[in-house]
């Protein structure tokens, strides 16, 4: 069981989806072909997307280390990013049944009307193994590790059908379509509060600034383009120990720059590949519920965030919050987690932090640098216990004979990534496993059950 699907995983997003939306496509009634097209579509969107990533992360990294060195910034714990924390999740006894496992809730939860979204976004399971395996290897029990992914998993899924709407209204041609990926749905209460929060601030309406509206007002200087590289050069600059060095490194310093501005140009046009493959399945599905169900039941596609993250809003906070979050590193009280390999998931914090805020840049700004401020602390806390379980697949993976498998975190330092380690869901669901066990997880089951009732009963209502 383990082997097939750690070959499913090793094929990756851009193999799987063509299959998987073929597969899919045909089921509801589109010809071969249309369908295969989709699928096409949507897996060269990852490629591309895994490209683009690829040139951020190799441009941006050396250059953030080496100002790392100069200033001296280094903290203890080690950043992985989302790559080797996702092969730490599933190399762990819990991550090798998990995608079995949550397929099989999705399911339970779809017959009794607790869900209406149909997670296809495998790749993204590793979050949910993620919270098992740290809870594993806190207890040393592998039933709570799969009791804290369970409940993740349900929790996730209901808050895709309650952000579905949103979601949908918001984001051009994502009817259909809805998130359940718990780093994104785990900030939404955040979200929330803090606009309604800020909403109370008398004069604040009147700095409601979209990514379009910067580029009304500041011309080219509001692009996602020439802000990327402002950036990028800013952050070159800064990788140069005095000024000679900056004068001497001109060429290094405006190539990051432009590859940084190419970075927030193409992601746009990369993710309009994933509306394009997505628009014929999404239309097919809603067509086959109307006819079958006479409109009173809908089903929503689970996907992945990467759909919505080339919005120019998430371009611009994401790149203002780059060095940012740099500085809070270094500066916040408690914090021993220095992002640099996590940087590149900055896109990924605001798929449904946007719905929200509708798109204001300054709301949107804030939001994300409350939600940096609580996710640095959150995955200090919980780095010991990701230390645990990265060791393990370390060990794992060089008995295998393949040690690429799962970084090994250099001696010294502890393990942890921004993309999961800092979400609500994860810190709150261990800690009240790992504290109080059983008191803690009868909280989590009356939770989970008040709001898979509440669900059901939208469901049935048609809402």
């Amino acid at each position: 069981m383990e082997q097939v699907f750690s070959y499913i995983i090793g094929l990756g997003a851009a193999v799987m989806m063509p299959i998987i939306f073929t597969i899919l496509g045909v089921c509801i009634g589109i010809q071969f072909g249309k369908a295969l097209k989709s699928g096409l579509l949507v897996g060269v969107g990852f490629v591309g997307l895994s490209v683009v990533t690829a040139l951020l992360t190799s441009s941006l990294g050396p250059a953030l280390s080496k100002v790392v060195e100069i200033y001296g910034l280094q903290l203890k714990v080690f950043d992985m990013g989302w790559p080797a924390a996702a092969a730490v999740a599933y190399n762990t006894s819990v991550g090798a049944f998990i995608i079995p496992v949550c397929l099989g809730v999705n399911l339970l939860m779809l017959l009794t009307k607790t869900t209406r979204t149909v997670n296809i976004d495998l790749w993204n399971y590793w979050h949910f193994a993620f919270i098992g395996a740290v809870v594993y290897f806190a207890s040393g029990n592998i039933w709570w590790g799969f009791f804290a992914a369970i409940i993740c998993y349900i929790i996730t899924l209901i808050m895709a059908d309650l952000t579905a709407k949103h979601f949908q209204g918001y984001y051009d041609k994502m009817e259909g379509i809805s998130i359940p990926q718990p780093f994104c749905q785990g900030f939404v209460p955040f979200a929330w509060l803090i606009n309604k929060g800020l909403d109370f601030i008398p004069g604040f309406d009147k700095l409601n600034i979209d990514a379009e509206g910067m580029k009304k007002k500041f011309g080219i200087m509001g692009e996602p383009l020439f802000l990327g590289i402002l950036v990028g050069c800013g952050i070159g600059a800064l990788a140069c120990k005095n000024g000679a060095e900056v004068v001497e490194k001109i060429p290094n310093i405006l190539g990051l720059g432009i590859k940084m501005g190419a970075v927030m140009e193409l992601i746009p046009r990369i993710t309009a590949l994933f509306i394009e493959g997505l628009r014929p399945i999404s239309d097919a599905t809603r067509e086959l519920i109307a006819k079958k169900f006479k409109g009173n039941v809908s089903l929503h596609i689970g996907m992945s965030p990467a759909l919505v993250i080339g919005h120019p809003t998430t371009l611009v906070v994401s790149l203002l919050l780059i060095p940012v979050t740099l500085l809070l590193a270094v500066a916040l009280p408690g914090n021993e987690f220095l992002p640099l390999a996590s940087l590149a998931g900055m896109f990924y914090l605001f798929p449904m932090v946007l719905p929200i805020t509708k798109g204001n840049v300054l709301k949107t700004f804030i939001v994300g640098l409350v939600v940096i401020v609580i996710g640095l602390l959150f995955v200090t806390d919980l780095a010991p216990y990701f230390t645990q379980a990265a060791h393990d697949a370390y060990e794992v993976t060089v008995a295998k004979g393949s040690p690429d498998g799962a970084l090994k975190i250099p001696d010294g330092f502890e393990g942890g990534a921004l993309d999961f380690a800092s979400s609500p869901f994860a810190w709150v669901i261990f800690h009240l496993v790992h504290n109080l066990k059983w008191i803690g997880s009868a909280v989590l089951v009356v939770c989970t059950l008040g709001l898979a009732v509440y669900n059901r009963r939208r469901i049935l209502m048609g809402k």
